[in-house]
């Protein structure tokens, strides 16, 4: 208790200057702080599942310094720094089979970074990505409190909220594509990608009709936000995880009696029309575009397959100039600023639409980082994938069903997350970093489980 102590007189000195100060109006400030930290004190995890849920919000704070993720992320770190200090947190819970692939990655980014074209581009890129570092830190030393039933009930609730939002008021949409709180609907459709799994698994196992009707209504909320964003590699990814989870529930579905079946192909005849009536022309234009790929992209036809198509030859060409470090970390974009393609793919001639990122994280890391800090990172990905269902092996052996599918629906996130990676730039996604941390904590967990397990 004395670091606690410490914390309170800290503050309530802090409170004391605040009053004889000009600016005596941010005492209560000082006071509601102190009040949050003793918070997290206490209850770390719930410091974690505040900065999951406010993810989707983060465009409230675009353009501004402080945000309440960084508050929170802030006391967080002070909170752990304190209780590893004083033992509370064993060092020992920062053991993870993640740590090979991530120092190496690391090993390679910073050679990269020594020998990079533009130190500021990567700069700015090495301060977003070590917020990613630090998440995956606070999974590794808090992740066994978190609830994960109450996380999958945040992203769910928060992508939900932000799809009724950009549904329903142009001031959320770009260009009429929903966006949410976010600048590209392509990344709104990743939280959906990541939520829909989570939703569903809510649906088949909440306790009560009320309850399930809300995760029902969620994962409609979900499914038509999917249809306004637009994405097309949202609907891709969507339809894999869609069908990871069929196959996973392929012994409930032979349950299924001739009046289930009677009932469900009067709600698909019922459904099927109406979702139709309701999705965009546009959007089933665009997904009739991909035809188009069966004759090779044509750029007139469609200028994002086009563009996409610029990215990896840019990219390829990037690859064979710098095969093992790469041309730094956050450089594509001002490689792609001088060739042709950003000015034939400018949609509004402005010098900020030039310079554009890879949208394939894989790409631009293998472009940027190099092919040996590529590789390691898909390796990270794989390997967390790995992580969870070898979590999901050992529920299983302990006859414990019901985490086993938690486990399989957290794969199906973290896969779909993966997955939207090679249509997206975002290395540093909170998501990711979490998810990386997370699955080493429950397959750490799930062992130690069998190993505890009382033999016959």
């Amino acid at each position: 208790m004395i670091l606690p102590l410490s914390l309170v007189g800290l503050f309530g000195l802090l409170a004391l200057i605040l009053l004889v100060s000009p600016w005596p109006y941010l005492a209560p400030g000082a006071v509601a702080a102190l009040g949050g930290l003793l918070l997290l004190y206490r209850r770390p995890a719930w410091g974690l599942l505040a900065i999951i849920a406010l993810v989707p919000f983060e465009g409230l704070f675009k353009d501004s310094d402080l945000s309440a993720a960084k508050l929170i992320g802030a006391g967080l770190i002070l909170v752990l720094s304190l209780q590893l200090a004083s033992g509370q947190l064993k060092g020992e819970r920062l053991r993870s089979n993640l740590w090979p692939l991530l120092v190496a990655f690391l090993a390679c980014y910073g050679l990269s970074f020594w020998a990079s074209e533009s130190l500021l581009m990567s700069a700015q890129h090495l301060r977003e990505l070590s917020i990613g570092l630090l998440l995956f830190v606070m999974t590794l030393l808090i992740g066994r409190e978190l609830n994960l039933a109450w996380l999958a009930r945040l992203v769910c609730l928060s992508v939900a909220a932000t799809c009724v939002m950009a549904m329903f008021s142009s001031k959320y949409q770009d260009q009429g594509r929903a966006s949410g709180l976010l600048d590209d609907p392509n990344v709104f459709a990743l939280l959906i990608a990541f939520a829909v799994p989570l939703a569903i698994w809510l649906l088949l196992n909440s306790p009560s009709l009320r309850q399930r009707l809300l995760w029902l209504a969620c994962t409609g909320l979900l499914l038509a936000g999917m249809t306004k964003t637009e994405s097309r590699s949202g609907l891709v990814v969507l339809l894999i995880s869609l069908g990871i989870g069929l196959y996973h529930y392929r012994v409930q579905l032979t349950r299924l009696r001739p009046r289930h079946l009677g009932v469900l192909m009067l709600a698909l005849a019922l459904l099927l029309p109406v979702a139709a009536a309701v999705m965009p022309a546009s959007y089933i234009e665009r997904i009739q575009s991909l035809s188009v790929l069966k004759s090779g992209v044509n750029a007139h036809e469609d200028d994002s397959l086009g563009r996409r198509a610029s990215y990896i030859v840019v990219g390829g060409k990037m690859i064979r100039e710098n095969p093992l470090l790469g041309s730094g970390p956050g450089t594509f974009p001002l490689h792609y600023a001088t060739t042709g393609y950003a000015k034939a793919f400018s949609a509004n001639r402005k010098v900020t639409d030039l310079y554009r990122r890879a949208h394939n994280t894989y790409l631009e890391l293998f472009s940027e980082v190099g092919i040996p800090g590529g590789v390691l990172f898909v390796g990270m990905i794989a390997l967390a994938l790995r992580n969870l269902w070898s979590a999901r092996a050992a529920w299983l052996q302990q006859h414990d069903v019901a985490r086993a599918d938690l486990l399989t629906h957290l794969c199906m996130s973290l896969l779909s997350l993966g997955l939207f990676l090679m249509f997206l730039s975002a290395p540093n996604h909170k998501y990711l970093w979490i998810m990386l941390g997370l699955s080493w904590v429950l397959r750490s967990q799930a062992q130690a489980a069998g190993r505890l397990e009382p033999r016959p």
